[in-house]
């Protein structure tokens, strides 16, 4: 009898324009493997198509299906670097920890087009990506990210005058901007289903439906599943946001927050006006909007936070409002599509990489910057589970700082926060 997936994507655009995909096996049986990782979204597709490449056995456990999570239903925008700038990292952590990851902040894009090129993956890239200014004072601020980002060789960038970004972004909303040349927009989901058949097609073996249940630690880990194990001489986690409580201390020190996308019905000729040269699109807000078009035409358009990942019962009235503040002309455009996703937010908003015990690793909390960390987390994952460190390492020593009165209060402390910068991103200040 065909077995049906218990849980199915997100009802999103990206879900109803996906490439048909397998219906993977539960895992039911023991199985014992090189390494097993959790979760088969970005950081464990890319971690496990770097291992498989190297000729490591991998088995991969996933809860729901490929790219189910924030894989599978974010914004589809390449941003190079972290959620914390360079000079805030260079300020925070010291000249040599920048300099470090400086080197690897803009590798991530790099490798999501080579994977792209490599195993013919159907994504709909496009380059080029847009820091749109509400306000002077953010638009000096992209003047000094510009010569930071070219300070640290990234020299493929254009800053826009307001005139200059009308042209690229047909809305009065924005004074300047900063063009990124190597950034750009994808599909998210299909993605990640093209990662996840290349990984198949050098060995790896993906359980979907098998959610982990237990991580058995010993000398070689087990994951266990409802009707299975995976034991292995290595662990990766890389649940992210939809980890849960598997691995308590990894918990503590991360929060789960929702993010909100529409999209519009197909704009047809109208879409090429609102983007004319077809690129992504992100504000300098703290709580920022993104937008890009989809290879249909459709506006993508997604915005706000919701501290704790709450399912907010109407994501049109969350969105729609920002959309028309950006593109008045779209106010009798329908409305196709509206979902939610969560994404890991972390206390420094740095992503955080270690290891537990000897033999199990994690990579979590890219707090908005996904895409592209991701890739970047695969390859160092991949890279330390062969010996080379340094890189990993680079990441690892960072403070991964718990939030302030735990998990109790760590959600109206943060709104509080975001509440500040969301005031004065209204001031202009």
């Amino acid at each position: 009898m065909k077995r049906e997936p218990s849980t199915a994507h997100a009802p999103s655009y990206y879900a109803a324009s996906a490439h048909p995909q397998p219906l993977r096996p539960a895992l039911d049986t023991a199985l014992d493997v090189d390494v097993c990782i959790i979760g088969a979204g970005y950081t464990g597709l890319s971690a496990g198509l770097h291992l498989a490449e190297a000729g490591f056995s991998v088995a991969i456990v996933e809860t729901a299906r490929v790219g189910w999570g924030a894989s599978g239903r974010n914004g589809g925008q390449i941003v190079n670097s972290y959620s914390r700038d360079l000079d805030v990292i260079e300020s925070r952590y010291g000249v040599d920890t920048a300099r470090a990851l400086g080197s690897m902040a803009f590798e991530g894009g790099r490798i999501i087009r080579e994977r792209i090129a490599r195993y013919g993956i159907d994504c709909d890239l496009k380059d080029g990506g847009v820091f749109a200014a509400i306000t002077p004072n953010q638009f000096a601020h992209l003047q000094k990210q510009h010569a930071l980002w070219q300070r640290y060789g990234h020299t493929r960038l254009q800053l826009l005058d307001r005139a200059q970004t009308r042209e690229v972004v047909a809305s009065e909303r924005y004074c300047g901007a900063l063009l990124d040349l190597s950034g750009g927009h994808i599909h998210p989901l299909n993605l990640a289903l093209g990662q996840a058949a290349a990984f198949e097609s050098l060995g790896g073996r993906i359980f979907e439906d098998s959610p982990a249940i237990r991580v058995e630690r010993s000398f070689r880990p087990v994951v266990h599943t409802a009707h299975g194990s995976v034991t292995a001489s290595f662990v990766i986690v890389a649940g992210n946001a939809y980890l849960g409580g598997l691995v308590p201390e990894l918990a503590a020190r991360s929060m789960p927050c929702g993010t909100q996308v529409i999209a519009t019905e197909p704009l047809g000729a109208l879409a090429d006006t609102l983007l004319p040269q077809d690129y992504c699109v992100e504000d300098c807000n703290y709580l920022l909007d993104y937008f890009r078009l989809s290879a249909d035409k459709r506006l993508l358009f997604g915005g706000g936070v919701i501290y704790g990942a709450r399912d907010p019962a109407h994501v049109e009235s969350l969105v729609v409002p920002k959309l028309l503040k950006v593109f008045p002309q779209l106010a009798n455009v329908r409305i196709d599509y509206a979902w939610t996703g969560n994404f890991l937010l972390t206390l420094s908003r740095m992503p955080q990489m270690g290891r537990i015990d000897h033999n199990i690793y994690y990579s979590q909390g890219c707090s908005g910057h996904g895409i592209t960390f991701t890739h970047l987390a695969g390859r160092l994952l991949a890279e330390v589970l062969q010996g080379q460190a340094t890189r990993f390492d680079a990441f690892a020593k960072l403070p991964h700082l718990p939030f302030p009165g735990g998990r109790l209060l760590r959600i109206p402390f943060t709104a509080l926060g975001a509440w500040y910068y969301d005031l004065r991103d209204r001031l202009g200040v």
